[in-house]
């Protein structure tokens, strides 16, 4: 085998709460983290060294600076591999959206690369290693709907909540995690996600009591700054979400609806203003 195409999934945050700052300046976090259907397509080919990237996106960096490439490297250097690559990256997921598009790429690399170089890898040891390159990479591995502490990377896997119908838009503001995070007040914060309840909904598969009980605590920076953002939210609400919320720093703002006459109605209105909107599923 010398080439090898690998699908790279988006997430959406059900709910992210701010614990605390650590002393090394990251965030401890928790939220509930889903996988959803809208992806990228990662066509990867053996080489016999270096890496090369292509993309069809030119937002997205060719150079050490993509974490693709951080991937590729930790990978090689963790298997004592020699060998290169070349990755040919379909770009669907909009780049820094909140959507996890990075560290999908990320993950799908070393999945891809676990298989072209037969390294034999388990799901826990790529995950592992997954650390080492994001924070929602292991996440991205291990897929599904999970509930994330620490800054991200410590695990619990939940019950399956796929199938249910979700919007997106991104409007295409350009809102770094890095820039959201130093000026959120983790002393300040005015409502916080119910987890216990969100996990017995996502446990019963209850998509009218997750919805409803949706929380992102950065929202209070985002929607703040950007007007845009709650405009986005208040008008999926108001062609019949059952609950819309910014997903990670954002900006994008996803909505889940159980009508798909609703779900289309809204995605014609929000496309008049806003280029970048997708209808997806949880999976």
């Amino acid at each position: 085998m010398n080439e090898i195409q690998i699908e790279a999934y988006g997430k959406v945050n059900i709910s992210l709460d701010v614990i605390g700052k650590r002393k090394d300046n990251y965030h401890e976090i928790e939220t509930i983290m889903q996988q959803i259907d809208l992806k990228d397509i990662l066509t990867i080919r053996d080489r016999k060294n270096e890496i090369k990237i292509e993309c069809n996106n030119s937002l997205v960096p060719l150079d050490s600076s993509n974490i693709v490439h951080k991937a590729f490297r930790v990978l090689s250097e963790k298997c004592h591999v020699k060998r290169g690559a070349h990755i040919i990256i379909e770009k669907n997921i909009p780049v820094a959206a909140g959507l996890a598009g990075g560290s999908a790429n990320a993950a799908a690399t070393l999945k891809g690369l676990n298989k072209l170089w037969n390294l034999n890898l388990t799901e826990a040891e790529l995950m592992d290693i997954g650390v080492h390159i994001g924070a929602d990479v292991p996440f991205c591995i291990m897929g599904g709907t999970a509930l994330a502490k620490g800054i991200g990377e410590k695990l619990e896997k939940l019950d399956s909540f796929k199938d249910h119908m979700l919007l997106l838009a991104n409007p295409g503001i350009e809102v770094t995690s890095s820039h959201v995070y130093s000026v959120f007040d983790v002393e300040n914060i005015k409502n916080r996600p119910q987890t216990d309840t969100l996990l017995k909904a996502i446990q019963k598969n209850d998509i009218y009591t997750v919805s409803k009980n949706m929380v992102n605590v950065l929202e209070q920076v985002t929607c703040k700054e950007y007007k845009e953002i709650e405009k986005i939210k208040e008008d999926m609400i108001k062609c019949g979400a059952l609950g819309s919320l910014m997903s990670g720093s954002g900006p994008t703002v996803f909505g889940f609806f159980d009508d798909e006459d609703k779900l289309y109605n809204c995605k014609r209105i929000l496309e008049k203003r806003i280029e970048k909107v997708f209808i997806a599923r949880t999976i």
